[in-house]
């Protein structure tokens, strides 16, 4: 099999040779401390297949390829820069227009992309005004040419046959609207000002609706998946009413877009207790949810009980396990093992490999679980 027909089989409900591995990785401090450990500079790219190499792996590594990137980012940007620094911590403009307060070991890039984990103090976030909504929208053209690559329809035949997966990534409404909004803001207005909340979850379901019809005109990603984070350890941010209400009908629409496109996979991330959402995104057409995060009380076998093979899983494997290593990481690979069975599911860490796994602690869960889904 092809990593993609592989992927497609695991996550399906399908029969591949073997289940995709996913051991995960990790960040930049993660990377550092595996680099003090004895992890070799040539692994940074890829400790994952380093790991599987020193677990006695033997197997063609996945094959990865050319993308197909959709641009969903505003444009323009606002200006990156430093508007105050402290003795510990600096006053930061990000690229979305957040005002923000981190530490001096960051730069501002920290923030555009997932370099490391870094705390924050929120001071100001872009949209506070109506003003500032009418302003916002003007940075989101879905027809926007520069969005696609510039060789779309070329690259879209190169990619017809290909036998890496591609995927599209793009904000939920929830995600977005908080991007704009600030979290407390966004959670009051849902109840001081509904109409508003209104008005920018429709703005945001029809730019993203825009984007996947431009780009679908060349080519059929393996997967659309979107991201909320809308969940905190024992419940949704907003309840499952409020879900319902504001937010199943963007799902919805994205869904029929997927499908009407024979795109197969239509998928979900967010962090936190996902269970109340679950019967929320199957009614949406969603078929997979990522990362299942075990401190959180996500408990991936009684879902898999409660849903059947309505949603898939990808993740489930406790961060804090692999931390500690030994017997309970073992035990936790057994744990998950009927559900790889079962299929519907490619386990991994249940987020971005933490700081505190050691490099032989990576190694040995990596072996772990590359013997549990047939690769060792």
């Amino acid at each position: 099999m092809t990593s993609r027909e592989r992927f497609l089989a695991s996550i399906l409900f399908g029969h591949p040779d073997r289940v995709t591995l996913e051991p995960g990785g990790g960040r930049k401090s993660t990377r550092e401390r595996w680099l003090r450990e004895g992890m070799p500079e040539t692994a940074v790219a890829n400790p994952a297949e380093y790991a599987y190499r020193l677990a006695g792996g033997t197997l063609p590594w996945p094959e990865s390829g050319e993308g197909f990137p959709v641009e969903e980012r505003m444009r323009p940007q606002f200006e990156e820069k430093v508007l105050e620094r402290k003795a510990d911590s600096q006053i930061v403009q990000d690229w979305k227009g957040n005002v923000c307060e981190i530490g001096n070991e960051f730069t501002v890039d920290y923030l555009r992309n997932a370099i490391d984990f870094v705390t924050r103090r929120w001071i100001r976030c872009p949209v506070e005004t109506r003003k500032d909504w009418e302003a916002m929208k003007a940075r989101y053209q879905s027809a926007d040419p520069a969005r696609l690559p510039a060789d779309a329809a070329a690259r879209g035949q190169r990619l017809r046959n290909r036998s890496h997966l591609v995927e599209w990534h793009f904000s939920g409404p929830f995600w977005q609207l908080r991007e704009w909004l600030g979290f407390e803001q966004l959670c009051m207005l849902f109840v001081d000002d509904p109409d508003w909340i209104r008005d920018m979850i429709t703005f945001w379901e029809n730019y993203i609706a825009g984007l996947l019809e431009h780009a679908l005109v060349h080519m059929t990603p393996d997967m659309v998946h979107f991201s909320e984070d809308m969940a905190y350890k024992n419940f949704s941010m907003i309840s499952p009413a409020m879900t319902r209400e504001f937010l199943l009908p963007t799902y919805r629409r994205w869904g029929e877009i997927v499908r009407s496109h024979n795109v197969p996979i239509y998928a979900m991330d967010s962090d936190g207790f996902i269970g109340e959402l679950i019967p929320i995104w199957i009614d949406a057409g969603i078929q997979v949810c990522d990362p299942m995060e075990v401190a959180a009380g996500n408990d991936i076998l009684a879902f898999r009980r409660e849903f059947g093979r309505k949603m898939a899983f990808r993740g489930g494997v406790d961060k804090r396990a692999i931390a500690k290593g030994g017997t309970v990481i073992e035990a936790e690979i057994a744990r998950l093992e009927p559900l790889i069975r079962d299929g519907g599911f490619i386990p991994g860490c249940d987020h971005g490999v933490p700081a505190d796994v050691s490099w032989a602690g990576f190694v040995r869960y990596t072996g772990l679980l590359a013997k549990a889904t047939g690769w060792l």
